[in-house]
């Protein structure tokens, strides 16, 4: 299986850098990992809403050139479908089962993602109703895609 993680931003933190780096590897043995980063749109601290949708129609460029038509894409999003670890193992099963061995996880700026990225997706996910730094997001969600190949796999994992 083919995973691309594909976010706006480029990660600065040398601790997330650290961890991502870690879960990467780990995932090694899986499935091909690949990181993908596109880059953020500059925008002053206040905008209005036109300018925001702006801000995040021309991120979603970027993002959407990114996104090949055979890909599988998981956009996450406060507003998406809420699952367990045991869930999400589950629905990777089924996708690399029913030949779908390329997934997009897609990750947006700190304005979130624009539309025409949530259409683009075959599924909307939701880690919790909370906000999380869109930096600190992608070291969440490898540890989560390794933790549902080791359910996939079998193998043990601390709860």
């Amino acid at each position: 299986m083919n995973i691309i993680i594909l976010t706006v931003g480029k990660l600065k933190e040398k601790y997330l850098k650290m961890g991502i780096e870690e879960f990467t590897k780990r995932l090694g043995s899986y499935a091909k990992i690949d990181l993908i980063e596109v880059t953020d749109e500059k925008a002053p601290e206040s905008l209005g809403e036109a300018d925001m949708e702006i801000v995040k129609k021309k991120e979603a460029e970027r993002i959407l050139a990114k996104i090949g038509a055979d890909a599988y894409v998981i956009s996450l999003v406060i507003e998406g479908k809420m699952k367990t670890s045991e869930q999400l193992a589950a629905d990777l099963d089924s996708l690399m089962t029913y030949g779908r061995s390329k997934v997009v996880f897609v990750i947006g700026g700190s304005l979130g993602l624009h539309d025409s990225v949530m259409t683009r997706s075959d599924e909307l996910l939701s880690f919790s109703k909370m906000t999380f730094p869109h930096q600190m997001m992608k070291l969440i969600l490898l540890e989560q895609v390794y933790r549902a190949f080791r359910i996939i796999n079998g193998a043990p994992y601390h709860k």
